[in-house]
């Protein structure tokens, strides 16, 4: 059993873009175990707009990663060794982590994972870990969708916006994904069944919602923001409602951005704007949990996992979140060599 283990720590807060140097790959000894402590060794490692969030000194819902401590992550993994318990070897926990290929926890903000039949742990994990929920309570609850209504998907080709998509249709909405590029286009309409989809890099976003939706949108799932964002809501329905998940086109931005606040459409439409946290609804996760494992079972929710190798490169694999170049929920394999569910 390894005696050493491969974590990132944070050396310096970003500027921009992170670059080399922001992060550091560091070998260390793996911390003893104390008695109601386990180790877990990480097979995957989820990469998440966010984590840029937690390498800065900006307002956020959790304390910003420290300089020097390691870098925070949501992790799925396997104990390897237990001094905990009712923790036994070979289970599989999931939850706020490190980024690292071996970490020792009480288990404070993990939990036990047991895999729906047949359900690969990258999927499972992919799904139940953060997107999932983070789709299912921002759509049912703050979107509130109707048989009929029309929704509008930013970023819908990611880990949360292709179940929001999904959810849409579930609850009878008529779904319009916005992404990057072709092939993702034709992947949420094809594969997983949104009605239309608009192509951000070559198409005017709202141009096309005006012919997609001419009588307006109901609800906004927002991820982006910026120019995506201003023409969505210069769309909105009376009494709409919009779901603030992210701002992920201002992330690596130097200076602070300004976001137009569109207060007299707010008022004129009655439009409902609520920002929110997935953690917000942490006392009701089994709930989504039971909701989405139906669905899938089911196959009306189908998902794509976009699977990169290697913890040595996650610092790169970070990067496609603001160039757009993931596809599908953003995993690093960390234990290629781990036993596989």
């Amino acid at each position: 059993m390894a005696s050493d283990r491969q974590i990132w720590r944070l050396a310096r807060r970003p500027v921009g873009s992170v670059t080399e140097g922001d992060l550091v790959l560091r070998t260390e000894p793996i911390p003893d175990l104390a008695e109601g402590q386990f180790l877990l060794q990480v097979i995957y490692l989820s990469l998440d707009p966010t984590n840029r969030i937690w390498m800065s000194d900006m307002e956020q819902y959790m304390p910003p990663v420290a300089i020097g401590e390691p870098m925070r992550g949501l992790v799925a993994g396997r104990v390897v060794r237990s001094r905990k318990a009712g923790v036994a070897e070979g289970e599989i926990f999931s939850g706020f982590g490190l980024w690292a290929d071996h970490l020792v926890t009480g288990g404070q903000n993990f939990s036990r994972m047991d895999l729906p039949p047949g359900v690969p742990l990258s999927v499972a994990f992919g799904v139940f870990g953060l997107v999932g929920p983070t789709a299912y309570f921002g759509l049912l609850d703050i979107g509130q969708p109707k048989a009929g209504e029309t929704l509008v998907v930013s970023a819908a080709a990611g880990g949360v916006g292709q179940v929001v998509g999904q959810l849409g249709k579930i609850k009878g909405c008529r779904v319009i994904g916005i992404a990057g590029g072709p092939e993702k286009c034709r992947f949420i309409v094809d594969e997983l069944g949104f009605d239309a989809a608009i192509d951000y890099r070559r198409e005017d976003v709202g141009a096309r919602l005006d012919a997609l939706a001419p009588e307006g949108v109901d609800i906004n799932f927002e991820q982006v923001g910026g120019p995506v964002m201003e023409a969505v809501m210069g769309r909105m329905r009376l009494f709409g409602r919009v779901a603030l998940c992210g701002l992920i086109s201002g992330y690596n931005d130097t200076q602070a951005q300004t976001v137009p606040a569109p207060w007299t459409r707010l008022l004129m439409r009655r439009l409902t704007v609520r920002g929110f946290i997935v953690t917000d609804f942490a006392d009701r996760w089994g709930e989504a949990v039971s909701a989405l494992g139906g669905w899938m079972a089911e196959g009306r929710i189908r998902t794509r996992q976009d699977v990169r190798p290697g913890l040595e490169r996650a610092v790169a694999h970070l990067d496609s979140l603001y160039t757009g170049g993931n596809f599908g929920k953003l995993l690093v394999e960390v234990s290629p060599d781990a036993p596989r569910t």
